[in-house]
């Protein structure tokens, strides 16, 4: 499958422009409804890099979408009803971001990110070396690398800005930030969400090791599910045939950029190098066939 031309940044000229984050960029549309375009930006080590995954942002929409609709009965979502060419009548320019926005209501997102680990692996397994626990969560002696926690465990961490590092928290530091009511709420929701998706994408021969969720509230108090939900970006995805404990999984997400940034002399500092074409085409076509697994058929 040949991979569509690269966005790096879209430009919508009928709608303010809220915000580039990391990846999408934010529109205004109303008072109450947003315009999200998923680019094909790529970050790693919390660095903006300077060359697009091509189609990466059409991957992580097609994903997104389909976990939404997915896990609707679990939690509602920040999806609304208004059609794309309502918000950008310009067809050239809905052609440029077609497949990859989605037009959401306008929530206040939690300053949480819900991170539920299901393996140890990354800074996980680091921290475990050195401690004995995963993000001061007590774990079982003797575990070995990538090897699948007994349950779920949840280790939010708090959102940073563009270019800074996101802290680890313990689910207590998330109450004073959120109440207690809606921080058991989200604790609990997300390791639904994980264990429900994990379990389903098992079956389709993807192992999620972990993932990370991002909530918002409604005027009335209610928790929505939004930004990007169970993609390459925000999961580890390992392919379950090539699994093994005791090693570091190959995996169908970024982790394959992050493995080949580990081998730069780069202090993961903006700015970000330069990727080869090579490491661009193989990022995208795992992208892709990771969608291909999870929602075909």
């Amino acid at each position: 499958m040949n991979a569509p031309a690269a966005l790096f940044e879209s430009s919508i000229s009928n709608l303010k422009l809220r915000a580039r984050g990391k990846v999408r960029d934010i529109y205004e549309i109303d008072d109450k409804h947003l315009l999200i375009v998923t680019t094909d930006r790529l970050s790693a080590f919390d660095v903006v890099l300077p060359d697009p995954i091509p189609g990466k942002g059409l991957v992580l929409t097609s994903v997104s979408n389909f976990w939404f609709n997915k896990m609707a009965d679990i939690i509602p979502n920040h999806l609304a009803s208004l059609n794309l060419a309502e918000v950008v009548p310009d067809a050239n320019e809905r052609a440029q971001i077609e497949g990859r926005a989605i037009i959401v209501k306008k929530l206040k997102p939690l300053p949480v990110e819900a991170i539920v680990r299901g393996y140890l692996i990354g800074s996980g397994w680091k921290d475990y070396q050195q401690t004995g626990r995963v993000c001061g969560i007590e774990l079982a002696a003797d575990l070995l690398q990538a090897q699948q926690l007994p349950e779920a465990i949840y280790t939010p961490s708090t959102k940073a800005a563009v270019g800074d590092h996101d802290e680890n928290i313990s689910f207590a530091q998330t109450i004073p930030l959120l109440g207690i009511d809606i921080a058991t709420k989200v604790r609990d929701v997300s390791i639904k969400l994980y264990t429900t998706a994990a379990a389903y994408a098992k079956q389709r021969g993807i192992i999620i090791a972990d993932t990370k969720f991002e909530f918002g509230l409604d005027d009335e108090g209610k928790l929505y599910l939004i930004d990007e939900a169970l993609t390459p970006d925000s999961s580890r995805f390992w392919p379950a045939d090539q699994y093994q404990v005791g090693i570091s999984p190959p995996s169908f997400d970024k982790q394959f950029i992050r493995d080949y940034l580990e081998t730069l002399d780069w202090n993961k500092t903006a700015p970000g190098p330069k990727l080869p074409d090579e490491i661009r085409a193989v990022s995208s076509q795992k992208y892709q066939e990771a969608a291909r697994k999870l929602t075909s058929g």
